[in-house]
């Protein structure tokens, strides 16, 4: 309203007409303040009350509402209930930072907690709770940058011959596409069209459209592939339905301890791609666009791991005398 953004929440209301009458009576009563003929209110909002309200801005606008809905618990349980939003000091965030790495999360995830963190009093900034947010950027953890760990030829015939059968076909599919685990695991027929040899799928991180063209090897894999009934690809050969994501994580870790293949996530599947697409020479913004990345410094990651590559190999020409 005029410039000034803000969240409530439409307690009480049932259907969407009450809601936008609550909605109404807020637009109303903000105007009024703005004008002068209304003072200002000086909220006391409390922490679990913003925790509250960020999980109906998460609902609505985030596509991790159900991770941050988690990690909104964790935060819930650490702060006391009655803690004012105003009485959040630095030092409180930094103490729980600790906290999380006393319970064995990496620094990314506590990096990923600060930042709803961050969010959330930035909502509260607008809605003028409060004047300051005290997540400075600072206490954020600095990340390195992460080595490409991509599989070698050899890794690959051990993973392959450890994979069950009715497993097998999303290992293809990872190693022929680059599709991150969420696109394999969420893929549905309506994704598939045989007729243009495509997979195209629209609902994905960062929202942009990844349209894939099939080789020889995923085609005949798609043309053959039984279908189940479900409108998902792949279903848990158990319950019939789709992989949960702990489901098909428990299933990935099995496969690797068998193969012997070690410190490799299945997102390093995606990895494995990107680099041998880097390795026949595929220009960048090509290998870009084929893994959809929003950052062509994410794409350059692969062309350095060539280059060293290539860098080791002709060290074994040094001189031996």
């Amino acid at each position: 309203i005029n410039g000034e953004r803000h969240h409530y929440l439409c307690a009480g209301a049932t259907s969407i007409k009450e809601a936008k009458k609550l909605e109404n009576q807020f637009m109303f009563k903000l105007q009024q303040q703005q004008n002068g003929a209304a003072p200002r209110e000086n909220k006391k909002i409390t922490l679990s009350k913003l925790f509250d309200i960020y999980l109906d801005y998460a609902e609505t606008n985030k596509k991790s509402f159900k991770q941050d809905r988690s990690r909104i618990e964790i935060m819930k349980e650490y702060f006391h209930k009655k803690i004012f939003i105003d009485d959040v000091k630095p030092d409180d965030i930094e103490k729980f930072k600790m906290y999380l790495i006393t319970e064995d999360r990496s620094k990314t995830t506590v990096n990923r907690y600060l930042e709803i963190l961050s969010k959330m009093f930035n909502i509260a900034i607008d809605n003028e709770w409060i004047n300051k947010n005290p997540i400075k950027k600072n206490l954020k953890f600095p990340i390195k940058n992460y080595t490409v760990r991509y599989l070698k030829d050899e890794e690959e015939k051990r993973l392959f011959k450890a994979c069950p059968d009715y497993f097998k076909p999303i290992l293809v599919v990872a190693l022929n596409t680059g599709l991150r685990k969420a696109n394999i695991r969420t893929l549905t027929w309506d994704n598939i069209n045989l007729d243009f040899r495509i997979i195209d799928i629209t609902e994905n991180k960062g929202n942009k459209h990844i349209k894939i063209y099939m080789n020889d090897e995923l085609f005949n894999l798609f043309k053959q592939y039984p279908k189940t009934g479900s409108k998902y690809v792949f279903t848990n050969p158990k319950t019939g339905n789709i992989y949960s994501n702990t489901g098909m994580k428990r299933i990935w870790d099995k496969i690797k301890e068998d193969a012997h293949v070690s410190n490799f996530r299945f997102h390093d599947l995606r990895h494995t791609v990107g680099t041998r697409l880097a390795q026949a020479n595929v220009p960048v913004p090509v290998i870009k666009e084929l893994l959809a990345h929003s950052d062509i410094k994410t794409t350059m990651r692969y062309i350095h791991t060539v280059s060293e590559e290539m860098e080791a190999a002709m060290s074994v020409l040094n001189s031996r005398h």
